[in-house]
């Protein structure tokens, strides 16, 4: 099998060294502007650098694109173009869900397999054995190759469309960020108050449901106690100002509760428990209308 890699950074490299261990794997190497590093890796894996996708990748059976996320979907097509039909292609780029679907349908209508590859984790840390999400209708056919190379098999989205693993990608940061942000206020706080460990003890109730659980929770709950709940976060950052703590989290709380409390004023819910299902419909009506 005939692997090109097109992008010899940090994730190319680490691709590349993994595929070496790979029987009856052929790589062929691309970058534009050669580094001391990947200079450095073809010479040990005795392989030309390609400084521009041409000819030479009808040969590829895969193209990994391991190049920015900004320039990912103009290297995909300029690979298209000579790339063999029933050959794949793999997306490991930051490139937004929208342009990976773009690549993906561009790549169907030359009879290519598409898989859209999210980086799940610090390449710099973990090397090949990062977890990787992929999807698209290439996606199971890269995770048997990365499985073989590295020993950790990528996860598949079954029934997937390229872009789903980076819109899933992008919906995990944005919650681990938020909860970065709100975990070194609350523990700012904690700590001048000398209660970090009555913080913990106090939050032990959080533990006793899973994930998924005390999220559906905070949705179906929220859609009913918005306004009450928005003058006790409204208190809350008086509260923390009063120690000293500007609350940068808080603002951006107070406007998603206030936008709730204010639609409930005029758009009463369905039910007066509604399941999940119901609270995210209803709290989505406003945006479908938008977008109308």
């Amino acid at each position: 099998m005939n692997i090109a890699i097109v992008g010899l950074g940090e994730v190319g490299r680490c691709y590349a060294n993994a595929l070496t261990g790979v029987s009856g794997t052929h790589l062929l190497l691309c970058e534009q502007r050669v580094s001391e590093s990947a200079a450095r890796l073809a010479g040990e894996l005795d392989l030309p650098i390609h400084e521009t996708v041409g000819p030479w990748l009808g040969d590829a059976d895969w193209v990994f694109s391991c190049v920015v996320g900004t320039t990912s979907l103009e290297v995909a097509e300029n690979c298209f173009r000579y790339m063999k039909k029933g050959a794949s292609f793999a997306d490991f780029t930051t490139a937004s869900p929208d342009m990976k679907r773009q690549g993906a349908k561009r790549a169907d209508a030359r009879e290519m397999a598409y898989a859209d590859v999210a980086i799940m984790g610090a390449i710099a840390l973990l090397g090949a054995r990062t977890p990787l999400l992929c999807s698209g209708n290439g996606a199971a056919a890269f995770a048997a190759i990365l499985a073989e190379a590295s020993g950790a098999a990528p996860r598949v989205l079954p029934d997937s469309h390229a872009g789903d693993a980076m819109s899933l990608k992008i919906l995990r940061s944005v919650f681990t960020k938020g909860m970065e942000a709100l975990a070194v206020e609350v523990l700012m706080a904690a700590e001048q108050q000398g209660l970090r460990g009555e913080l913990y003890e106090v939050l032990q109730d959080v533990d006793k449901a899973s994930l998924p659980q005390f999220l559906e929770m905070l949705v179906t709950t929220h859609v009913i106690h918005a306004r009450r709940r928005l003058h006790e976060v409204e208190e809350a950052e008086r509260q923390l100002a009063a120690i000293g703590i500007v609350s940068d989290v808080l603002d951006g709380v107070q406007h998603r509760f206030a936008r709730t409390a204010d639609k409930l004023d005029v758009c009463p819910l369905p039910t007066e428990k509604p399941a999940l299902a119901d609270a995210l419909t209803w709290l989505s009506a406003d945006l479908v209308k938008a977008a109308a």
